[in-house]
């Protein structure tokens, strides 16, 4: 006889000897005591044997009995009872009945939490991100995402952000639908979420970083941006919107430093930095604690406002505040421009120089140093003018270094290149100029007082 059947009337034997009850369940210990502790050990062993092989109307019995009378006995049960009631699932002879296996199956997650929530490898964490992953799978389009997003919320208001990543992109799935649903209603809680999440994988990153585990950053990052993307791509991100959603929070928290700082974070990241709501902000914070986001701000809120002075005092009060060359680069890139628009083309080749000094690849500071030399030409050579075509030569080669370390500036530097050509001098100007010779290096004098090499127009 084999050993399946002889355990199997050993189950029956103890069965009917009608013992006094003494389950898992009764006693509260893992498998109970007894005949009940020899069933429930000997249920659960044949069960593996039939989920081994996908027998799941043989495991089915074996299995609920397990189930129901030693819940503490193993979380195999969960695992294994997921592919029964799955099966069951897709045997329903209609959509009661499946709907009935559909219950079972989000209460075997709950009884999952009540007796392996705690679970070192798989607690309460884990499994409230299957249960809500296998309600949306099964449910598909019928699925109430609000629901979702009450299961899930608790997650994160408990975990932050050791919430399991799953969990984080299904509450931000159901969060956007319900904005889809309801914009009105909805947007505000979608923007709050975003910025929670958004704050979750920042934690989650500094952690990663601070044990240098490769892994984990380039998945927090990936997932980070994934997050961004939707975002933007949600209809949340406009700026009109942004600036409804935010106006009153900003006045309600003016004094909170955090908040202020999220927030500034989140326009800039949207393009949404001269709205009134990111001024405010921005003014706020830099009264509580002065940063270089805070001053930069205050900068554009002045450019609005046509006060070029305002505006450059708080670009270079933010460059002093940051160590960040990037921004660095921005911030004196943002002189360069105020200055040149007043006419003041030595100041902002200065800074655009600074500019590139923080970062050597900007690109639009080597086209605004060519730009403010072409300005000047007729003022550089004012009584020559052929050497004042050179000024237009020199210009160009700033248009051409400018296409190559920056191809995101590629078409205006084409546009540059082809447009100051066209003042190059020509051959016959050049051979009859005694200064010039094609080919030969030449220095621009003057203010600008820099080197190039003679070229014609062809």
């Amino acid at each position: 006889m084999k050993i399946k059947e002889i355990l199997s009337i050993a189950v029956i034997l103890t069965t009917a000897m009608g013992v006094k009850a003494q389950t898992g369940v009764v006693t509260g210990t893992q498998f109970g005591s007894g005949e009940d502790s020899l069933r429930c050990r000997q249920n659960i062993s044949l069960a593996q044997q039939d989920i081994q092989t996908q027998n799941y109307a043989d495991a089915l019995p074996l299995w609920k009995m397990a189930y129901e009378e030693c819940p503490g006995s193993t979380r195999n049960l969960y695992s294994w009872g997921e592919q029964i009631i799955k099966w069951q699932i897709q045997q329903a002879k209609d959509e009661a009945e499946a709907e009935g296996y559909f219950n079972d199956l989000m209460d075997l997650f709950d009884k999952r939490i009540k007796y392996f929530g705690n679970d070192a490898q798989y607690d309460t964490n884990w499994i409230m991100s299957r249960k809500a992953n296998e309600y949306l799978a099964i449910k598909g389009d019928k699925a109430d995402v609000t629901v979702v997003y009450n299961w899930l919320k608790p997650m994160l208001e408990q975990y932050k952000e050791k919430t399991h990543p799953l969990s984080l992109s299904l509450y931000m799935m159901a969060s956007q639908n319900l904005m889809a649903s309801d914009v009105d209603k909805y947007m505000s809680q979608f923007v709050d979420d975003f910025l929670t999440v958004s704050a979750l994988y920042d934690a989650k990153l500094e952690a990663a970083k601070a044990t240098n585990d490769e892994t984990a950053i380039n998945t927090t990052m990936a997932l980070k941006a994934q997050l961004e993307t939707a975002f933007t791509q949600s209809g949340a991100a406009d700026c009109e919107i942004m600036e409804k959603v935010y106006a009153d929070k900003i006045e309600a928290q003016q004094t909170d430093l955090d908040f202020l700082k999220t927030t500034m974070i989140l326009f800039n990241r949207v393009g949404c930095n001269e709205t009134e709501a990111y001024f405010a902000a921005a003014n706020y914070a830099h009264k509580i604690e002065p940063t270089a986001e805070s001053a930069m701000g205050i900068a554009y809120q002045a450019i609005k406002k046509k006060d070029n002075a305002t505006a450059e005092k708080y670009f270079l009060e933010a460059v002093e505040m940051t160590s960040d060359n990037t921004l660095k680069a921005t911030l004196n890139y943002s002189v360069a421009i105020l200055a040149s628009s007043s006419n003041n083309y030595q100041k902002a080749r200065t800074y655009a120089l600074r500019a590139l000094d923080a970062n050597s690849n900007h690109g639009r500071a080597l086209l605004t140093i060519g730009q403010t030399y072409g300005a000047t030409a007729s003022s550089v050579y004012s009584n020559d003018p052929v050497l004042r075509k050179m000024v237009y030569v020199l210009a160009v080669d700033k248009f051409e270094r400018a296409r190559q370390v920056d191809p995101s500036i590629a078409d205006d530097a084409v546009r540059l290149i082809n447009q100051y050509r066209a003042q190059f001098p020509t051959t016959e100007e050049v051979f009859m100029h005694p200064d010039l010779e094609e080919g030969a290096s030449f220095t621009v004098g003057g203010w600008i007082n820099e080197r190039t090499t003679v070229k014609v127009r062809r």
